[in-house]
């Protein structure tokens, strides 16, 4: 085949893209995905690790403020606020969360119920007890009773450092205390 200069003809290969010999530059690539749906998909990926991963909702309230950021980064554009804005949403979801999601005190379990006094307790204060061979604050739970010394106790209790007491001959009969 000629052309009409007389010259043969040839035919060009072509990027489909860019109708060049050569492929695109790399500057000349797609543009990278917008923001939004980055924080979109930020959003959905801790999302679903806090199915895999369990962190106390942790990454399930970064993701939902991932989220939150994704509808809000429509009218900021700017991503340095759009982190700041993600960070505050965090911490401040993450506090709320872990005030309404209470956890029950663990159920205190004693070795040993019973305990005698080494001093006199008078009512609504405070004496020594000797539990477990240590040597304890403790209170009445009855505040009208007192309680004499070298009393055996059943121990009903504990507020910290201080147990709540009750004399084993006050005890009702047909009461168990808990182990």
């Amino acid at each position: 085949m000629t052309s009409l200069t007389g010259q043969p003809k040839t035919r060009k290969l072509e990027w489909p893209q860019t109708g060049r010999l050569l492929p695109p530059l790399p500057s000349e690539q797609p543009v990278p995905m917008s923001l939004t749906t980055l924080w979109i998909l930020l959003g959905a990926g801790l999302c679903l690790a806090e199915l895999f991963v369990p962190t106390a909702f942790v990454a399930a309230v970064m993701g939902v403020s991932a989220l939150v950021v994704a509808l809000v980064s429509v009218v900021l554009p700017s991503a340095p606020l759009q982190v700041g804005l993600w960070l505050g949403l965090s911490v401040v979801m993450i506090r709320a969360a872990r005030q309404w999601l209470d956890r029950p005190a663990p159920k205190q379990h004693w070795d040993a119920i019973e305990g005698q006094t080494l001093t006199a307790i008078a009512p609504g204060q405070p004496g020594r007890v000797l539990y477990e061979g240590q040597s304890w604050a403790a209170r009445c739970q009855d505040t009208s009773q007192a309680i004499a010394p070298q009393t055996p106790v059943y121990i009903v209790g504990r507020q910290g450092t201080t147990l709540w007491v009750l004399p084993i001959e006050h005890w009702p009969d047909n009461l168990e205390p808990e182990a």
